[in-house]
């Protein structure tokens, strides 16, 4: 019998979630137990995408909100959810006590962290469109 292993050299120390609308938001939120009055927007103002961090019981979450007006471009979406992942990944190596990763460890971080949101989002947008 012969298996692939799974190729990850290091879990993240930080959770994360992608949330597309506020009803979303709102179920991540009420699923980790963060009382209705301490919510922050679902992104901050005039931004079109925020990434909030929630510690509890030592664990940090982090959930990324990325709005999607009309007229915004898939290129602009995906710059948007890069900028997060830049976010993420800072925590990340905050969390690690990491204060200088090598150069090629820190864009394979930065473009997996991106490929996961970018593959959430879509696929939240096609489960979007097939509600409708």
């Amino acid at each position: 019998m012969a298996e692939w292993l799974d190729r990850a050299l290091i879990v993240s120390p930080v959770f994360y979630a992608l949330c597309t609308t506020e009803a979303g938001y709102a179920k991540i939120l009420k699923g980790m137990g963060v009382p209705k009055d301490e919510w922050p927007p679902f992104t901050s103002f005039s931004a079109g995408a925020t990434t909030h961090f929630f510690t509890k019981d030592g664990k940090t979450s982090a959930v990324v909100c990325v709005l999607s007006p009309k007229g915004i471009t898939k290129n602009q979406i995906h710059a948007l959810l890069t900028h997060e992942a830049v976010h993420l990944w800072q925590e990340i190596l905050g969390q690690l006590h990491e204060n200088k990763p090598s150069n090629e460890f820190e864009a394979y971080s930065i473009q997996m962290l991106t490929q996961n949101l970018v593959f959430a989002y879509e696929k939240q947008m096609q489960a979007n469109r097939k509600a409708k």
